[in-house]
């Protein structure tokens, strides 16, 4: 993998993940943009305990555009894009319209390929390697920033999910506190650990998941599984067998076989509705322990933490979605319409050939 660092002509930065290592990049952006100006700013609820981002600048972001204004695609003879270079292999740069920027965080969006018509299932596995190794570089250089706490790598597939951009694409959020999602999970970690004489939570899940009847697909290093209380109508976690922090800490094995399980269980999602339904929409979330203080989880380390990556659809069958109604927006009790184990066996069934 060959990395170069450059700048878009309004100061913001952009990274080329080349397979490579001979690969120049000198390509100048040459739009006539002025320095980004951002209004981000984070508010603590004080009933909830959460916190949310306030960022009024993205109510001008780029929305639907057509495919040959896409924003996302290599610059092309006088259409000109976020990406100064005539192809690429990987590219992040600096968001435009970012949730969060300066004290309250960063943004980047990650391009996975230049085809604006591929979708992260269709790279090879080489490439599936290099975004691998872009979302870890990017953990690592975003971790050090002093404003920084927690790295969340992520892809959002479909225009149901809120897509604005139809070009492969993933994004990483940067924050300056460590995650409400996270946070619980850190607190059930810490009550597990002290109940049940310092065995870890994640530890026990994955062990009693691999015995169980939900698991979806194994491999030497990876399993991917249904979990027992899935929110999701298909709903699969996917864990290194080998428990670690964050994708800084995965081995070369388990680097190397990654790309082999993720994009199946890609092409099963697929599949999950049958041929000639439309590619499923999916959010792809990484999970990584908070390089933030852990001291309010009660004898909880960085090492307790297990990284694994979620992957749903708000699909719940053909033509229909799993809306977050009454009770899962206003009490956060979701209602799953299809069993655990039912989700399970239908990605079973679904095998890409």
């Amino acid at each position: 993998m060959k990395k170069t660092s450059t700048r878009l002509a309004d100061g913001r930065e952009l990274i080329y993940y080349d397979l490579r290592d001979d690969t120049v990049r000198e390509a100048v952006d040459r739009r006539p943009l002025d320095r980004t100006v951002t209004t981000s700013e984070i508010r603590r609820d004080p009933l909830l305990g959460d916190r949310v981002a306030v960022a009024s600048h993205r109510q001008g972001r780029t929305y639907h555009p057509p495919a040959d204004e896409c924003p996302l695609c290599p610059t092309e003879g006088d259409r000109l894009s976020e990406v100064p270079d005539s192809w690429y292999d990987v590219v992040v740069f600096e968001n435009r319209f970012p949730s969060l920027a300066g004290d309250s965080g960063r943004c980047e969006v990650v391009c996975f390929t230049s085809d604006h018509d591929a979708s992260f299932a269709d790279l090879t596995e080489d490439q599936a390697r290099l975004v691998l190794e872009a979302w870890t570089d990017r953990t690592s250089e975003l971790s050090h920033l002093p404003s920084v706490e927690q790295v969340f790598c992520f892809e959002n597939r479909g225009a149901e999910i809120g897509v604005t951009l139809g070009h492969p694409h993933g994004q990483i959020y940067a924050y300056p506190f460590t995650t409400p999602r996270t946070a619980l999970m850190l607190r059930s970690l810490a009550a597990h650990k002290e109940a049940a004489g310092g065995e870890n939570l994640f530890d026990a899940v994955l062990e009693q998941e691999r015995a169980g009847e939900r698991v979806v697909l194994e491999g030497e290093h990876w399993v991917a599984f249904v979990p027992y209380a899935a929110h999701w109508p298909y709903e699969v976690h996917l864990y290194p067998k080998r428990r670690v922090p964050d994708l800084l800490a995965l081995d070369e094995a388990a680097r190397t076989e990654f790309p082999q399980v993720y994009l199946e269980l890609l092409r099963r999602f697929d599949r999950i509705f049958g041929e000639g339904e439309p590619p499923t929409p999916y959010i792809a979330a990484w999970h990584q322990a908070p390089f933030g203080p852990l001291e309010e989880f009660d004898g909880v380390t960085r090492d307790d933490f297990a990284l694994h990556l979620e992957l749903f659809t708000i699909r719940r069958t053909s033509g229909k979605l799993k809306f977050l109604a009454g009770s899962e927006s206003g009490m956060n009790v979701f209602i799953n319409d299809v069993p655990p184990e039912r989700a399970a066996e239908r990605l079973r069934e679904v095998a890409s050939s």
